[in-house]
């Protein structure tokens, strides 16, 4: 059972396609299809069913998967320890980042890593905190830096780096903000507006979501978005009041003054537990160590 044939078959069961984990890959689809058939001839069994233009994994292949993942994550673990005994800071790192700290919180980093670090290969992914989690966890992402969960999440090893203050903004001609000038706003004056808010799966949107449940309070939300410059967009032609990082709050926008106590969402790092880290990701939590904000 040889290293290639596992990484097609993850592809093929990740993509749902032998086309895109073709792409995926860089390999033709026939390649991709010859070494499914020589993992099948190897297990004796069929790991994929054909379903009109659908492709399923068999019962065989669910029951492959994990240790398909977990093979490959031993192999790809053991590489790096050894590479790492050079001492060598090069290789790819596989980092990921969600979309507000890529703009707001990782480019002198990043620039300064690269600059120190040219050997390196930095494999970017731009993606929502949960899937980068996800990710790290089941090993296709070395480093993630993202907004934190809520809870501990097993097999992780996360590091808080910075807190966002989330703040309370209107455009500057919305009901509220002219309310706002006369007197501290109650999260209840808040819900009689309809506001613009994170996905409700989102971390940051149950953050939020849970202070009004605390107050006994649903949020009127009219429109959702995991993109916060999008949420900020919205929020400043007048289409809902939102709560945005402090770093967003500018001109376009009016900071309301609610009673309630301040809302901060944790952002950081994670690794997973048990992943051999190369050089590459250890001279980047470094990097990310030194930038830690002293404001808890």
């Amino acid at each position: 059972m040889d290293t290639q044939s596992l990484q097609a078959f993850l592809a093929v069961a990740e993509t749902q396609s032998f086309s895109r984990a073709a792409e995926q890959l860089h390999l033709t689809q026939p390649a991709i299809s010859k070494r499914i058939a020589t993992l099948e001839s190897q297990v004796e069994a069929r790991l994929f069913d054909r379903i009109g233009r659908r492709i399923a994994l068999t019962e065989a292949g669910s029951v492959l998967l994990p240790q398909a993942r977990r093979i490959l994550f031993t192999v790809e673990d053991s590489r790096r320890a050894l590479a790492n005994l050079s001492g060598q800071v090069s290789g790819p790192l596989t980092l990921a980042t969600s979309h507000h700290i890529g703009l707001h919180r990782l480019p002198p980093v990043l620039k300064q890593y690269t600059q120190r670090y040219p050997s390196v290969a930095l494999d970017l992914h731009f993606l929502d905190s949960e899937f980068a989690y996800r990710g790290v966890r089941d090993g296709s992402l070395e480093i993630a830096v993202v907004t934190l969960a809520p809870h501990p999440v097993e097999q992780l090893h996360v590091v808080e780096l910075w807190r966002d203050r989330l703040c309370f903004v209107c455009a500057s001609d919305h009901p509220l903000a002219a309310q706002a000038h006369q007197s501290v706003l109650s999260l209840v004056n808040l819900c009689q507006h309809n506001c613009v808010m994170p996905g409700a799966k989102t971390f940051t949107g149950s953050l939020i979501a849970q202070r009004f449940e605390q107050a006994g309070l649903e949020l009127p939300v009219s429109m959702a978005t995991n993109y916060l410059e999008t949420l900020k967009m919205m929020c400043s032609v007048g289409l809902g009041w939102s709560l945005l990082p402090e770093i967003m709050v500018d001109s376009d926008l009016v900071e309301l003054s609610v009673d309630s106590p301040p809302i901060y969402r944790p952002l950081g790092y994670l690794v997973h537990t048990s992943r051999t880290l190369s050089n590459a990701a250890l001279r980047m939590i470094e990097q990310l160590e030194n930038t830690r904000s002293d404001a808890h």
